[in-house]
């Protein structure tokens, strides 16, 4: 009866071996250094609109952002809004007023901030509360943990990875949670840019 048990426990201890060295895909590490990206605010699905036409009260009003993107307000219905600059949004709604007013101006204020689902940073795995968090401009990785509230106790920390959209193609950096969180190295934050996918795996041990 012992040979069978010894066996078995060869083939486990192979089987999580082969996991902890299939789950350390090694990536190179995300440092501070590096290009940073203009960042310019565009509205999304969710997000809470102040539309100020001059002069024109009546139809100056506060309209929410469409799950499918658009807007309606009084004289303009159904316009696209998502993926777009606040800026952009008021010379669109101007073009389709200008049908029913003398040269409108119009001022877009964005009041609750969400944004479009391509510029979210999300987290998902070992975080205490895997969210979409809305992009800040100048956000770190610190500032990410502390809105999903840290680790969970089976997080492996410093195996968390970064994906990020580079010209086009995903490419993953490692970055070093356990350092930065429970060590309180700051040399471990690092800018986080907009799209980000902060994956945080399981500890196998």
């Amino acid at each position: 009866m012992n040979i069978p048990i010894k066996g078995w426990l060869v083939n486990c201890l192979i089987i999580i071996a082969l996991l902890v060295i299939s789950g350390c895909k090694t990536y190179p590490l995300l440092t501070t250094q590096g290009e940073k990206i203009p960042h310019d605010y565009l509205i999304g699905p969710g997000d809470t609109l102040n539309i100020i036409v001059w002069r024109n009260p009546e139809i100056s009003m506060s309209v929410p952002v469409r799950p499918d993107g658009k807007i309606t307000t009084p004289l303009v219905e159904d316009l696209p809004a998502s993926g777009k600059t606040s800026t952009e949004l008021a010379r669109d709604i101007e073009e389709t007023l200008s049908k029913y007013l003398q040269q409108p101006v119009v001022t877009v204020v964005i009041t609750d901030f969400i944004g479009p689902f391509s510029e979210q940073i999300r987290v998902i795995g070992e975080a205490a509360q895997p969210q979409a968090l809305p992009y800040r401009e100048n956000m770190s990785l610190m500032d990410v943990m502390i809105a999903v509230g840290g680790l969970t106790d089976f997080a492996a920390g410093n195996r968390a990875r970064i994906i990020r959209n580079i010209e086009g193609s995903q490419q993953q950096f490692r970055v070093r949670l356990d350092d930065l969180i429970r060590d309180g190295d700051i040399s471990a934050n690092v800018p986080m840019y907009q799209g980000d996918v902060l994956v945080i795996p399981e500890s196998y041990f």
